[in-house]
């Protein structure tokens, strides 16, 4: 795979190819690289709900949670900030939504500006061809006793560009054109039906890949 340069980027989003709303600015672009902006939306994990049963935990983490439920949602206003506070955990989206042609592929990297205070970006991996939306990064305040203050519009994290050997049919991801809140949801329901009863070899033999 070939890394795109700065020229390559700008060259892709002046015939359309690579676009971002709201459009790039000068601050934004590295050599081989894109800096995103942090968004406006946050989501913070519920603790707990009330169930016919009584007080019950919550957890995001256990596999195919319907874990929109499980969120307070944040939608801050132009000027407001968002302090996490210390060994907390939470979703944000980017302020940019992006749109990736079926020749490309990205990877998310944190800026090293953003390690420094102490926050983990679990990043957030492959960003697949053919994407169309906002991204969802995980963010956690890595400190025990620092609050951090997150600015909407901070720059927070990179993009990276890889060109494939050849374009190839995007899958639609369930974030694909979704606001971050309708993004969060179950995994693919025929998969976790068989890994949540143990049947791995099932799963092989009636999903083989083709």
């Amino acid at each position: 795979m070939a890394v795109l340069t700065k020229k390559d980027i700008l060259a892709r989003v002046k015939a359309g190819g690579i676009s971002f709303t709201p459009n790039l600015d000068d601050f934004q672009l590295q050599d081989h690289a894109v800096d995103l902006r942090l968004g406006f939306t946050f989501l913070i994990p519920k603790i707990w709900h009330m169930t016919e049963r009584g007080r019950e935990s919550l957890s995001i983490f256990h596999f195919n949670t319907p874990n929109a439920h499980f969120f307070d949602v944040v939608e801050l206003e132009e000027g407001q900030y968002f302090e996490l506070l210390p060994n907390e955990y939470i979703l944000v989206s980017t302020l940019e939504s992006l749109k990736i042609p079926n020749d490309l592929m990205a990877v998310l990297y944190p800026r090293s500006s953003t390690n420094r205070k102490g926050l983990s970006l679990d990043l957030t991996g492959i960003v697949d061809s053919g994407y169309e939306g906002r991204l969802t990064l995980p963010i956690r305040n890595n400190t025990h006793s620092q609050t951090v203050r997150l600015y909407p519009g901070e720059r927070l994290c990179q993009i990276v560009f890889e060109e494939l050997k050849e374009p190839v049919q995007p899958r639609k991801s369930k974030y694909h054109k979704r606001d971050i809140v309708e993004g969060i949801g179950k995994e693919k329901q025929a998969e976790a039906n068989l890994i949540m009863r143990g049947k791995i070899k099932e799963l092989k033999q009636k999903h083989p890949a083709r």
